[in-house]
């Protein structure tokens, strides 16, 4: 059974449910009911004019009608396009504009849009078809599931169109057909060993691909028992992430490296809570602080957590979700190198921990089933041996066929049916160790400067929020690359103890002397809408003078 359908259909005899949370109110919806109803609202889409090969985009916070959206688009053979919703009101109109781009990029046929993000998206000329999703449940409620035509969905038929975060360049749309999501399941589910008991949470983004094709389609595919939040009741009490964990027994669950922060300091002051259940945690979509990951094992031990549960994998769009996954229960597991040697000769050498310029990298497993790695030199694309740090490369049946409509982004993408990404990273006993990022390495002195090591050390600095600093090179003097500090701050009056506290960061860390260093408003930097900082964004603003300075220097 390579399709999603096929799958879902197959798996209703399970006694299983997903349970939808809304601040603290819950309501279960046996995975037959949920199945049922999404016949009814693929009736309404069928009423509306959506025929096998056309796309439905729908934007609007993490509800019921919002997941049976989902499957009701599968049913009606169509593709699903699930819209970023607004990061921050300081982002409004860039959102719209990057919204209508994505829209009338997949070349949509109907827009389901909740009522409250309505008046953001004024019909124009050209815009598609477009109903409210509170209206088209309605409607679908109405026609009951009778009513609907059922459609012959194929494994080569496209699942999802899931736009790139745009971190690093335009959010492009990766064409992920029901075959590659499916295999990517497949690869989960072997490697986390997941069983019939499992019970997935997630509050995820569902236009993220960790919260869509992870944890809300792979537990809908197999009927597995799900508990599904909302990113808004999270951000509104971190609390709550782990206090569902205990309520509902889950077992596996994922988040960015920020989320299981907060979770931390939820630990560490809260009531005592039951997470002994828990044995996969994820650890991704943004750069992993080990330290971090050890505090949380820390906080975790008096609430029954296993030291092992929560650890780093490795995935992106171009794959479904998942790329590498360690054996569950593993833990964090690390690599300590030296770190002068791999900036000037990018080999990662091992040290020890307590040695002089050592830094530590978190290992990320090995390649799920079906997939393959390499290690390239980004010049040449010549296979390099472990430990050498080149061009991560990827190939099996996980991998996406391409960018929607743009054989030119298609064809940059692949060196023969090995998929770019565009990381820099090495092998270790077959296990992925990643960089950084190849667009974002600064070259000074013919060392490579990596961008994170330097946003992470400036976290300690006071006044300086945390998660919000963006380092980037810069044309310098005699055409010398230089390194420029981009950091948000809440502090007011004289801000150059800051300025200067960043100075001796990034020198400290790099033993180079950046070139600038930058304070700007709070929640002024360029994010995308996952929250990954936008380094290519940020340092176009900075050379246009854009950036919204709190105060120019003394």
């Amino acid at each position: 059974m390579h399709t999603l359908t096929h799958r879902i259909a197959a798996s209703l005899h399970r006694d299983t449910s997903i349970t939808f949370l809304s601040g603290d109110a819950a309501v279960e919806v046996p995975w037959r009911q949920l199945h049922d109803d999404a016949k009814a609202m693929a009736a309404a889409l069928q009423a509306r004019g959506v025929v096998h090969g056309d796309r439905v985009a729908v934007l609007g916070p993490t509800t019921r009608p919002l997941v049976t959206l989902i499957q009701a688009t599968w049913l009606a053979g169509a593709t699903i396009v699930v819209l970023p919703l607004p990061m921050r009101l300081a982002s409004i109109e860039e959102f719209v504009a990057q919204t209508r781009a994505r829209v009338r990029r997949a070349d949509t046929r109907l827009l389901a849009i909740d009522p409250d993000l309505e008046p953001f998206l004024d019909d124009q000329p050209g815009d598609p078809a477009r109903v409210g999703l509170a209206a088209l449940w309605d409607e679908a409620m109405a026609l009951g599931s009778g009513a609907f035509a059922p459609v012959d969905v194929g494994p080569d038929d496209l699942a999802i169109l899931q736009f790139t975060s745009g971190s690093t360049s335009e959010p492009k749309g990766v064409v992920l057909p029901h075959k590659v999501v499916c295999a990517n399941h497949d690869g989960i589910a072997e490697r986390g060993r997941l069983a019939d008991d499992d019970v997935f949470l997630s509050w995820l983004p569902l236009y993220h691909d960790m919260g869509l094709v992870g944890l809300l389609g792979l537990p809908m595919a197999s009927a597995t028992n799900l508990v599904l939040g909302a990113p808004q009741d999270f951000t509104a009490r971190p609390a709550r992430w782990m206090e569902w964990m205990s309520t509902y027994g889950g077992t596996v669950t994922a988040g960015p490296n920020f989320a299981w922060a907060l979770a931390t300091r939820a630990l560490q002051r809260g009531e005592p809570l039951d997470l002994s259940r828990l044995r996969i945690g994820l650890n991704g979509a943004e750069p992993i602080d080990p330290a971090a990951v050890r505090a949380l094992v820390e906080a975790g031990e008096r609430h029954g957590m296993h030291p092992g549960s929560v650890f780093p994998a490795f995935g992106m769009a171009e794959l479904a979700i998942a790329g590498t996954f360690p054996q569950p229960l593993a833990g964090l597991q690390t690599d300590v190198v030296d770190k002068r040697v791999l900036e000037s000769e990018r080999y990662a050498a091992p040290v020890s921990a307590d040695a002089e310029h050592a830094k530590e990298y978190v290992r990320l497993g090995t390649a799920i089933q079906g997939l393959e790695l390499r290690i390239v030199d980004p010049s040449d694309d010549r296979p390099l041996a472990p430990r050498e740090v080149g061009e991560l490369q990827i190939r099996g049946t996980s991998v996406t066929p391409g960018y929607f409509e743009d054989e030119a982004a298609t064809s940059a993408l692949f060196d023969g049916d090995w998929l770019r990404t565009g990381d820099l990273a090495y092998l270790v006993d077959d296990e992925l160790v990643i960089c950084g990022r190849i667009k974002d390495v600064i070259i000074i002195g013919g060392r490579n400067i990596f961008p994170e090591d330097v946003e992470r050390a400036a976290a300690d600095v006071d006044g300086i929020r945390a998660g919000n600093v963006i380092v980037f090179g810069v044309e310098g003097r005699r055409g010398h690359e230089a390194m420029v500090v981009v950091a948000e701050t809440k502090l007011d009056g004289d801000l150059d103890a800051a300025r200067h506290a960043l100075h001796d960061v990034a020198r400290a860390v790099t033993g180079l002397p950046p070139t600038d260093v930058v304070l700007v408003a709070a929640g002024s930097l360029p994010k995308t809408s996952s929250g990954k900082l936008q380094r290519t964004l940020c340092r176009q603003r900075y050379q246009a003078g854009e950036l919204q300075l709190v105060d120019a220097p003394a």
